[in-house]
């Protein structure tokens, strides 16, 4: 019986969600040379996108992997290693299309068609392996310190160019003004909790006509459109926290959206897949605002 991708992911996700957990928040930290919080990797340390970055960290969850790492059966045997007997690995999947030639049924001419298809395949985390290279399992060494870190979100976020506002008690995106406000920085429990807040709110920020016009329809608070822009921004401030190092925080007020997140997955099982696309390109397109570096700079002149 062929596997349907997009659905065996939409139930997965399901299952962690009526137990109240949410597979893209599990604020671990990683004894990994990788880092405290990771994006999930491939065998060659280029990081998953999308939907595979939920699966992978749900797996991670489950599993008690500390290891960001995957790969594949055959690519740990390249690396002359091998996945222990009885090891099960983790699904992720890779879109892609095929050509077909069909025949117009208006002006009777052939023309081709691209036809896009989802397939999955199978990876294991390093930890499921014996026999890599050290680096594989490398356990973290000392990085940068906290100052630090929370230094690079700060210019991070400021280069987006966005009108951040300061004041009041609550934390949101004003579509018509366009602005982000935020509580003072004093108001948040910590450094972290602040960033990761100002992370989900950026998220929503990308979604006005002049960044990329994302709109799911909804207009009321509460709707089933309103609760993908905010399992969107929940999935976009994930993705950039582990970008940045920082332990994605967990929003009481953004509980009554989970019922809203199953409804939408029961009745369309490509939801799921929607919302991580929208979020993979929120943050790239945030990403895309950062100045470049005098050695990226040096390399485009050459």
């Amino acid at each position: 019986m062929k596997c349907d991708v997009y659905d065996k992911v939409t139930q997965a996700i399901v299952a962690e969600l009526e137990k109240g957990v949410r597979p893209w928040m599990k604020p671990w930290d990683a004894a990994h040379a990788a880092g405290p919080v990771s994006k999930p990797l491939r065998h060659n340390g280029q990081p998953y996108n999308g939907i595979n970055i939920l699966m992978l960290w749900a797996a991670c969850m489950e599993k008690g992997y500390s290891a960001p790492i995957w790969m594949t059966f055959r690519q740990a045997r390249e690396l002359g290693a091998h996945v222990r007997k009885g090891e099960k690995g983790a699904l992720v999947v890779y879109a892609n299309t095929i050509t077909r030639t069909e025949e117009n049924a208006q002006t009777g001419e052939e023309e081709e068609r691209a036809i896009p298809f989802m397939k999955g395949y199978t990876v294991f985390n390093v930890e499921q392996i014996d026999g890599l290279p050290e680096h594989y399992t490398a356990k973290k060494s000392a990085r940068l310190n906290p100052d630090e870190r929370i230094a690079h979100a700060e210019e991070f976020f400021t280069a987006t160019g966005a009108e951040i506002r300061s004041g009041g008690d609550r934390a949101y995106y004003a579509p018509s003004p366009d602005y982000v406000q935020m509580p003072e920085f004093r108001a948040f429990k910590n450094a972290g909790a602040y960033y990761a807040t100002l992370a989900h709110e950026l998220t929503h920020w990308t979604k006005h006509d002049k960044r990329l016009a994302r709109d799911f329809g909804g207009k009321k608070w509460g709707d089933e459109a309103y609760a993908m822009e905010e399992l969107v921004a929940e999935l976009g401030a994930a993705f950039l926290c582990a970008d940045l190092e920082l332990t994605p925080q967990i929003r009481d007020d953004h509980a009554p959206y989970i019922e809203g997140w199953l409804k939408a997955m029961k009745s369309d099982k490509r939801a799921i897949f929607t919302a991580a696309a929208h979020a993979q390109r929120a943050a790239d397109f945030i990403h895309g605002l950062q100045p470049v570096v005098d050695e990226e700079r040096q390399a485009v002149n050459g």
